[in-house]
């Protein structure tokens, strides 16, 4: 019996060069603060909108994010952390050291791993408008682990993360890929995530 002969033809892709992102959340978002409350929706959502000192790549390794040099003291008890150049916040002001040092100042109330680190610091302070430092009262080896946690310490303007951490922020203005859109949000039926804004090449 002869067999019959046929071709497999290459399947037809057609790519789009679209500007719009679409994704289901697995809850509705109705908070905004990151560290007002642990839900994983609202900080999916920051990992959007805000941008950290340091995060963790797919092997779980530490990598610095807005961070372009960290220096540690021969006895690591000092961290010196040096921004990246060209950062800028949505509302296109620049992100500078105080907005860091009160980001991780807010941030170190609430986690369990901020906590534990605050609880060995000492100080945070600007040494100058690119600049900061972190130094330890006590030895705490996973500082940079810290910093880059899951639950991590999202920057913003110094203004918004002085708000107290029982408090919930009013105004959302991050550095992160894409910006807020506060007057398009409504949850649970609409986007709420707006225009990209791609960082500079890391």
């Amino acid at each position: 019996m002869a067999a019959g002969a046929f071709t497999l033809s290459t399947p037809y892709v057609h790519a789009q060069n679209r500007q719009v992102l679409r994704f289901v959340p697995h809850a509705s978002l109705k908070v905004l603060d990151p560290v007002w409350t642990a839900a994983y929706i609202s900080r999916n959502h920051s990992y959007l909108v805000y941008d950290t000192l340091f995060g963790t790549d797919e092997n779980l390794q530490i990598k610095p994010q807005m961070i372009a040099r960290t220096t540690v003291s021969p006895d690591g008890m000092k961290y010196t952390f040096t921004l990246r150049e060209g950062l800028r916040w949505h509302d296109g002001q620049p992100v500078v050291s105080e907005d860091c040092v009160e980001s991780l100042k807010r941030w170190g109330k609430v986690p369990r791993f901020g906590q534990l680190l605050m609880a060995s610091t000492e100080s945070i302070a600007p040494v100058d408008k690119k600049t900061f430092t972190i130094e330890l009262g006590e030895h705490f080896g996973p500082v940079l682990d810290a910093l880059g946690a899951l639950r991590a310490a999202f920057m913003m303007p110094a203004r918004i993360a002085s708000t107290p951490p029982d408090q919930q922020i009013k105004e959302i203005v991050g550095s992160g890929p894409f910006k807020f859109a506060q007057d398009e949000w409504q949850p649970g039926s609409k986007p709420y995530i707006a225009q990209s804004r791609l960082h500079p090449a890391r």
